[in-house]
């Protein structure tokens, strides 16, 4: 067998003096990769305490320390009178540390040993950019987030409220569960109890379990005939049949669907229906009460998704179809704190009894954990009354910028636009009079330090608009981001 001082220990144990991680414990770890890796094999003698002291530069009590951690997993074994070996006794080994330059243990692997499968679907379609002004799809201004408050309500359960804590289990607080739905059934008319609810991290992750218990390989699901991308990914990941519907000022056409219905048997619809995704447009009280009608009717489900209700400006919002479903067929999707800091957000699914026993399962395999110091300060933040006063505030800020982000657009772009102010959200959907090619547009204002990305175009044969979020922009970004879209736009125009 080979002496153990010709392995090249200096060479794949190297020690960081100034890591908070103590030295026996970064040399423990090396030698256990080397042995997991192979560089060292089963049998391998290794040098005594003083040796590899000497060679490693350490104190004699470092080493001996890293052993005795070696010893305790099980990496190795002391043999009276003849040394420590690598697990396995004395024993032939071949010289594979002699070739360790070949598997550098400082790196992990690029590439798995197996194959799996890859998904087209799910690539990821957001992108990153330097520019200084972004346009995003309507995400709330995390600047205008009282952090010291919220600080100062986390801080004070941790303190006073601990024991709301212990009303807990792996559904999530309960003390949050039974403010949100006394909140939604005052806010949105859905006469619920904690029973119907489910919290969830995201829009997504509520969509992804609704998908996962609800349809099957093959199955119809109508959508807007333009929807919300992410959702689309959902969907096509449980590889259903996706259908799209026409969508007009009134928002979806509630005559396409009952002719689909008539035709062939539709699973699910889902719906943005206070302002659609991407175009904005509320859908109409009537068009709410007939597709309730053809639900029951045709045995389809209606997945709401009530992504910004809280966003309201010019008049009181139309309640959910959730709130005047009596037939069980409408399976309700928000989110709560939109407009607090992202920690402090949530999402939220209500349904029948019956269905939320399900997706409890599902769930508890997903997020068994939850947040629940997160939980107990959104439920004291709606006990105490705070998240109406935050949102107040917060929608007078949002109405402003809607008013003076509309002025802008036709100030600016007025020749070369069509749109409607919303009367909520915090987006505007933008239609080019003149066609413009979208992603050169892109190109140019990037160029001019202004991102506007793929997932805002939206682009065919028919339309040519785009859909610009105004929430998280002041009013100087608003006007000098208006200004390099239209200097962008205009010089392309002039081309055509």
């Amino acid at each position: 067998m080979d002496s153990p001082v010709t392995v090249p220990y200096t060479s794949f144990i190297k020690i960081d003096r100034k890591s908070n991680t103590p030295v026996y414990m970064q040399v423990s770890n090396q030698l256990i990769n080397a042995i997991q890796r192979g560089v060292l094999p089963t049998g391998t003698k290794l040098p005594g305490t003083r040796s590899m002291s000497q060679l490693l530069e350490v104190h004699r009590n470092t080493v001996v320390s890293a052993y005795d951690e070696l010893l305790a997993q099980g990496w190795i074994e002391s043999l009276p009178n003849k040394g420590t070996f690598v697990h396995g006794g004395i024993k032939e080994v071949q010289n594979s540390y002699r070739e360790f330059h070949k598997n550098d243990l400082q790196q992990y692997p690029k590439t798995t040993g197996f194959t799996f499968r890859h998904s087209s679907i799910l690539d990821n379609p957001f992108e990153k950019s330097g520019c200084e002004y972004i346009f995003n799809d309507g995400i709330p201004d995390i600047r205008l987030t009282q952090i010291d408050q919220h600080s100062r309500i986390y801080s004070s359960i941790l303190k006073r409220k601990a024991h709301k804590i212990n009303q807990y289990n792996h559904d999530g607080s309960e003390f949050f569960k039974e403010n949100l739905s006394r909140y939604l059934t005052l806010s949105r008319g859905l006469p619920i109890s904690k029973n119907n609810l489910l919290i969830t991290r995201s829009t997504e992750m509520s969509i992804y379990i609704a998908s996962q218990i609800l349809l099957s390989e093959g199955d119809v699901v109508l959508v807007g005939e333009l929807s919300y991308f992410s959702v689309n990914m959902i969907f096509q990941q449980s590889k259903v049949n996706i259908c799209r519907v026409p969508v007009d000022h009134d928002g979806i056409d509630v005559e396409a669907v009952q002719e689909i219905c008539r035709r062939q048997k539709v699973r699910m619809l889902y719906l943005t229906p206070h302002h659609h995704y991407p175009t904005t447009v509320t859908l109409s009280a009537q068009r709410r009460l007939e597709l309730l009608r053809l639900a029951a009717a045709y045995g389809f489900i209606i997945l709401e998704d009530d992504y910004d209700y809280d966003f309201h400006y010019d008049k009181s919002p139309i309640l959910p179809l959730a709130s005047a479903d009596t037939s069980g067929m409408v399976i309700y999707i928000g989110s709560f704190g939109k407009s607090l800091a992202p920690g402090f957000r949530t999402g939220f699914i209500v349904a029948p009894e019956n269905l939320m026993n399900e997706m409890r399962k599902y769930l508890g395999i997903i997020d068994r954990q939850g947040d629940i110091l997160m939980e107990q300060v959104l439920g004291e933040m709606i006990a105490e009354g705070e998240i109406h006063r935050y949102l107040k505030k917060s929608v007078k800020v949002y109405r402003e910028r809607r008013d003076a982000f509309t002025v802008l657009l036709k100030e600016y772009l007025g020749n070369h636009i069509h749109f409607e102010p919303p009367s909520g959200g915090l987006a505007v959907w933008a239609e080019w009079k003149t066609p413009v090619n979208l992603m050169q547009l892109s190109r140019h204002c990037a160029q001019h330090n202004l991102f506007i990305p793929k997932t805002l175009l939206y682009q065919n044969r028919n339309l040519t608009a785009l859909r610009l979020g105004f929430g998280n922009l002041n009013p100087q970004e608003m006007e000098n981001s208006v200004k390099i879209l239209s200097g962008c736009a205009t010089g392309l125009i002039s081309m055509i």
